[in-house]
């Protein structure tokens, strides 16, 4: 058995809608309707991924 990695990954379910919104880890936050589009953007870490405060506009690196 392995230990727990103490990272923490979650998608919740925008009711009403059709929209899954996940957060990362790292604070990144990203929406999305198809569930394997959201799971491949969370576990592509770090690619893809601003966390919070960090946004930059134009910037897409």
């Amino acid at each position: 058995m392995s230990s727990p990695t103490g990272e923490i990954y979650r998608i919740d379910w925008l009711p009403g809608t059709d929209v899954l919104h996940g957060t990362c880890h790292c604070g990144a936050e990203h929406s999305a309707q198809d569930p394997v589009e959201m799971w491949e953007w969370m576990l592509a870490h770090p690619e893809g991924h601003q966390p919070r405060g960090h946004q930059s506009q134009g910037n897409s690196s």
